[in-house]
């Protein structure tokens, strides 16, 4: 059985191309971005040191964290760089519906909130 559930988040016009902005669920803050031929989502804290992943720079399909550059990929969540870290962050499936970006949380993260976009 599958515990997730889509959560509309924000409409696809709020996030520009190649920028990031930060979502809250429930208490959780999730970093939602516009990649130019679709949108990608993950937790919003760098595993170096917390850094808020929604304000860096996207790239090639990752973000480059403001804080000390640790670049992660924001299809798997993997640390790219600095290279040889095992550290992550968990990523999101997205989609686009009728011009609205919907996430893909588990359960447990949803306590029946609908997203907020910052």
């Amino acid at each position: 059985m599958n515990n997730a559930r889509w959560i509309q988040i924000t409409t696809t016009d709020r996030i520009p191309v190649r920028e990031g902005r930060a979502a809250f669920v429930a208490g959780h803050e999730i970093a939602i971005f516009n990649l130019g031929d679709g949108f990608a989502a993950v937790d919003n804290r760098c595993p170096h040191q917390g850094g808020p992943l929604a304000d860096g720079i996207v790239a090639n399909g990752a973000i480059v964290c403001p804080l000390h550059a640790w670049k992660i990929s924001l299809h798997t969540g993997a640390v790219q760089r600095p290279s040889g870290h095992l550290d992550c962050v968990r990523s999101y499936p997205t989609r686009v519906e009728a011009g609205v970006v919907l996430v893909e949380l588990p359960a447990a993260v949803v306590a029946g909130d609908a997203g907020q976009a910052a």
